[in-house]
C-alpha cells in the first residue's frame, strides 16, 4: 500500500501539479497587479496595529481579531518543514533553491491573499453563531451548486489531512526529538501531547487563537533569534551565501568533494515543492481559519492573510538557509565545496541541528530541538481548526465533538507508531486539497479583482473622508 501511495504522490506532485501552483501565482499575482509587493507594508500595518477606534466597529463582524487570525494562521504553517524542509531542498537541489523558495514565496502570497479573501465573501454562519469560511464555501456559493462535489472532495481530504501532516507526523516529529535530546519515552510525550491538545482543542477557536498568539512570538523569537545570532557572527560569510543562492539558482552545482552535483532543473524542483509545502499557499488552509476574522472588509483579511506566506518563506525560511550555506552545511558530504568537515549522511531536521551546533555548541542543537517541540505542537493545534471547519462542512457541528477525540487520539498514536504510510497518505490528501482550491481561485479571479479594486478605490477613499470629518 505504501508502494501505491507513493506512486499517486509522484504524479500527484509531479510537474503538472507544481505547474499549476506555480501558474496559479503567477496569474493572479498579474490580475491584482503586483499587490503582494505594493501593499506590503500596509498589510503589516494592519495585521500588527490596532484598527481606528473612529472607524464603525459594528460594521466589523467575526470572532477573532486580524492578529489573532494570522497568528493561528502561522501556529499551523510555521512548522518542521521551515527546519526540515529548507535542510531537504539545500541537500537535494543545492544553495539555488532557496532562491525558487522566494519566487514561489512571493507569488504565493497572491494566491494566499486571493484564498482569503473569498474566504471572507462567502463565509457563513453555523448554529453557534460562528463564522465558517474556506475553499468549500468559496466553491459551492461562489462558483455554484453544480460544482458542491469539488467542495465535498476538498472537505474530506482536509479533514484526513488534518489528522496526518497536521496531526500525527507533527507529534512523531516531537516524539523524536523528545526521545533523541531528552530520553523521554514515546508514550509519556505521546500522553502528554494529547492531553495539552484536549484541554486546547475543547476550549473552541477563541482558546485556540489565543494559544498561538502566546506561543508564535516565542518559537519564531526563539529560533529566528538564534539563526540571527549565528548569521551575525559570521557577517562576513552573508555576501558570499546570496552570491551562492543566485549562481546557483541558474547553473548547476558540479559535484565535488563528494557531493553528487545538481542541475538547475532540480534547484528549481527542489526549491519550489518545498516553498509550497512550508508556506501552504494554494492548499486552502489558511481560507480555513480566515472566515473567522473580525473585520468589516475581506480585503483586510485577505491582505493580513498574505503577510504569513512573507513571514514563513521570506523570513523563517532565508533563516534557515543561510544558516546551512554560511556553515557550509548545506554540502551533506562536507567536503570541497563548502570548505566544511563535518558528519556525513545527515539530512532534514537533523541537517539543522547539526549547523546550529557546530555554530552555537550545545545550545545550538537545544534551539532546534525546543524548536521543533514549539512548532510542532503549535501546528497540530492550528491545523485541528482547519480539521474541524472541514468535518463541519461534511457532517455539522453535532459530530465534532466524536471529531474531536479523533484527533486527541492520533495525536498520542503518532508519538508512538511508524509514520511512513500516514507521511504518504497525508501527502496525497494534502495534493487533493490543493487541486480544488485552485480550480476555484481560478475561476473566481474576477470577484477577486473586483472586491480588491472596490477596497482600494471606494473603500478606503470613504473612511478617510469619514475619520477627516469626525477630526
Amino acid at each position: 500500500m505504501l508502494e501505491v501511495l507513493n506512486q499517486i504522490n509522484d504524479v500527484l506532485w509531479g510537474t503538472p501539479s507544481l505547474v499549476l501552483l506555480f501558474g496559479t501565482g503567477l496569474f493572479l499575482t498579474i490580475m491584482l497587479k503586483g499587490l503582494q509587493f505594493s501593499k506590503l507594508f500596509y498589510a503589516f500595518k494592519l495585521a500588527f496595529t490596532k484598527e481606528d477606534k473612529t472607524e464603525s466597529s459594528q460594521d466589523s463582524q467575526g470572532d477573532i481579531s486580524n492578529f489573532k487570525t494570522l497568528m493561528t494562521a502561522l501556529s499551523a504553517t510555521i512548522g518542521n518543514g521551515n527546519i526540515a524542509g529548507v535542510a531537504t531542498a539545500l541537500t537535494l537541489g543545492g544553495p539555488g533553491a532557496i532562491f525558487w523558495m522566494w519566487i514561489v514565496g512571493l507569488l504565493g502570497m497572491a494566491t494566499k491573499y486571493s484564498e482569503a479573501l473569498l474566504a471572507m465573501k462567502y463565509r457563513v454562519k453555523n448554529e453557534n453563531g460562528e463564522y465558517s469560511g474556506g475553499p468549500m464555501y468559496y466553491v459551492e456559493r461562489g462558483i455554484g451548486k453544480k460544482w458542491k462535489w469539488l467542495a465535498v472532495a476538498f472537505a474530506l481530504f482536509g479533514a484526513f489531512a488534518a489528522l496526518g501532516i497536521g496531526n500525527s507526523v507533527q507529534s512523531n516529529t516531537i516524539s523524536d526529538v523528545m526521545t533523541e535530546s531528552f530520553h523521554i519515552n514515546g508514550w509519556f510525550t505521546g500522553a502528554v501531547l494529547a492531553i495539552l491538545t484536549g484541554l486546547i482543542i475543547f476550549g473552541g477557536i477563541q482558546r485556540i487563537s489565543t494559544v498561538a498568539g502566546f506561543f508564535v512570538p516565542i518559537m519564531a523569537f526563539l529560533y529566528i533569534g538564534g539563526a540571527l545570532f549565528i548569521i551575525i557572527a559570521n557577517y562576513e560569510a552573508i555576501v558570499p551565501a546570496f552570491e551562492m543562492i543566485f549562481q546557483y539558482a541558474f547553473s548547476p552545482v558540479s559535484a565535488a568533494g563528494g557531493f553528487a552535483g545538481v542541475v538547475v532543473m532540480e534547484a528549481v524542483r527542489s526549491g519550489v515543492s518545498r516553498g509550497i509545502f512550508s508556506n501552504e499557499a494554494g492548499l486552502g488552509t489558511a481560507a480555513l481559519i480566515a472566515g473567522n476574522a473580525k473585520t468589516d472588509h475581506p480585503v483586510k483579511q485577505a491582505l493580513v492573510a498574505m503577510t504569513g506566506t512573507f513571514i514563513v518563506t521570506i523570513v523563517v525560511c532565508t533563516m534557515t538557509g543561510l544558516v546551512l550555506i554560511m556553515t557550509g552545511f548545506w554540502d551533506p558530504s562536507g567536503g570541497a565545496i563548502s570548505g566544511v568537515q563535518h558528519a556525513t549522511g545527515l539530512d532534514g531536521g537533523a541537517l539543522t541541528s547539526a549547523a546550529f551546533g557546530h555554530a552555537l555548541g550545545t545550545i545550538g542543537e537545544y534551539i532546534v530541538a525546543f524548536s521543533v517541540i514549539f512548532f510542532g505542537f503549535s501546528t497540530i493545534v492550528g491545523w485541528y481548526m482547519y480539521g474541524e471547519k472541514c468535518f463541519e462542512y461534511l457532517l455539522g457541528l453535532r459530530y465534532i465533538v466524536p471529531y474531536r477525540f479523533i484527533y486527541i487520539t492520533a495525536t498520542f498514536m503518532g508519538a508512538v507508531m511508524q509514520l511512513d504510510l500516514v507521511w504518504a497518505f497525508a501527502n496525497m490528501a494534502n495534493a487533493l486539497m490543493m487541486i480544488p482550491n485552485l480550480i476555484a481561485l481560478l475561476l473566481l479571479y474576477k470577484v477577486i479583482v473586483k472586491e480588491t479594486n472596490n477596497y482600494f478605490n471606494d473603500y478606503i477613499h470613504q473612511h478617510h473622508y469619514t475619520r477627516s470629518k469626525a477630526s
